[in-house]
């Protein structure tokens, strides 16, 4: 099972196991992690995992969260992955399936191009995959032709250290989120901004250079 580790000063405070869906961190003690310190906002970010796949939003705090020393909004974690809240920081440590899901993702990097929009992606195996209700297809480009299906709550397309956005799903519907990049992803042409974004059938998303079609898939 996943944890975060808080430190400061290279002092473990507290572990917190991701036993829950959201997990919140703030300074009120109605959060799940509680920092009582100045610096760290009321609510100040959200944990969030789904089968596995752990993802930390920043809830607006005053401060900012930055992982392995880049401000994020919105960020998906990997195994040893520091956030880091002013004077504190949070070591990520992934269980057993999220381990091996970063090890497929830094092995299907290691040996994709740097330009594949999905080389950053685990593939999801036959059983799930046979499940997944949606797809993107890619437009253009020398990956032309090429499908993700969107099996998991949580997908991640595009480029890491690049571009990156989120693919959520919640029955019945699928949405796109920023998580990295200094722009906003555009469907239809358009900026989808810093908030969620409601995908329909063939809304066309443009990413890192890279024109992507959503697609519904009958079964």
């Amino acid at each position: 099972m996943a944890k975060i580790i808080l430190t400061v000063d290279g002092t473990i405070l507290k572990e917190v196991l991701l036993t829950k869906e959201r997990i919140t961190i703030g300074r009120r003690s109605h959060n799940d992690l509680v920092i009582d310190h100045a610096a760290i906002s009321a609510e100040h970010a959200v944990l969030i995992t789904l089968r596995g796949d752990s993802f930390l939003e920043d809830l607006n705090s005053t401060n900012g969260t930055q992982v392995n020393g880049q401000p994020v909004k919105k960020y998906v974690l990997q195994d040893n992955d520091i956030i880091e809240l002013t004077p504190y920081k949070i070591r990520f440590v992934a269980g057993d399936g999220t381990e091996r899901a970063s090890g497929d993702r830094q092995g299907a990097a290691e040996q994709g191009r740097e330009d594949d929009p999905f080389a950053g992606t685990p593939a999801s195996d036959g059983d799930v995959a046979l499940q997944q209700h949606a797809l993107i297809r890619v437009l253009n480009g020398p990956f032309a032709g090429k499908e993700l299906p969107i099996a998991k709550p949580l997908t991640t397309i595009g480029r890491p250290g690049v571009q990156v956005a989120l693919i959520t799903h919640r029955t019945p519907d699928y949405f796109i989120t920023h998580v990295e990049g200094s722009s906003f992803p555009l469907v239809n042409g358009n900026s989808i901004g810093a908030n969620a974004r409601l995908l329909k059938v063939d809304d066309v998303i443009d990413l890192s250079g890279t024109r992507m079609v959503f697609k519904r898939v009958e079964l």
